[in-house]
């Protein structure tokens, strides 16, 4: 028997609630980060690269951060500048449940809200092994 979904509901750094259920028709980029992860850093600006380009596809990027204080992560988005949604795991039970705890962590989510795929570690998401898994979801029927 498959493994139940976990759900999804967190708010962002402007207090919006995201929740998986809202989401259901679109691919959503679910990525598992923390600021003090050099190979997350170091992944942000190919990801942020990604929300901008695939928007107009449906794909929905979101930054879940693991546990830390919302100033300390204003700061760092504003710095690079990363303006995908970035939701608040502050107690990490997102994180949990969704990833096994290695940063970066990234669940593929298809049009049905289903996760398809999961990425262990840092992905150029402009690169070809990105677009190679993204390409079936975003070519589902809508």
């Amino acid at each position: 028997m498959a493994r139940p979904v976990p759900g999804l509901d967190l708010a962002d750094l402007d207090d919006h609630r995201w929740s998986l259920a809202a989401l259901v028709g679109r691919v959503v980029v679910l990525n598992f980060w923390a600021t003090w992860c050099e190979p997350c850093r170091a992944e942000m600006p190919s990801l942020a690269a990604l929300a901008a380009r695939m928007r107009a596809e449906g794909v929905v990027v979101l930054a879940i951060n693991y546990k830390e204080p919302p100033a300390l992560i204003r700061q760092f988005v504003e710095r690079l500048p990363f303006t995908a949604p970035v939701l608040l795991d502050a107690d990490g039970d997102a994180t949990f449940a969704w990833s096994p705890r290695v940063f970066p962590s990234t669940v593929l989510i298809g049009r049905d809200g289903r996760p398809t795929v999961s990425v262990l570690g840092e992905l150029d998401w402009g690169g070809t092994v990105a677009r190679e898994l993204l390409e079936p979801l975003i070519a589902k029927a809508r």
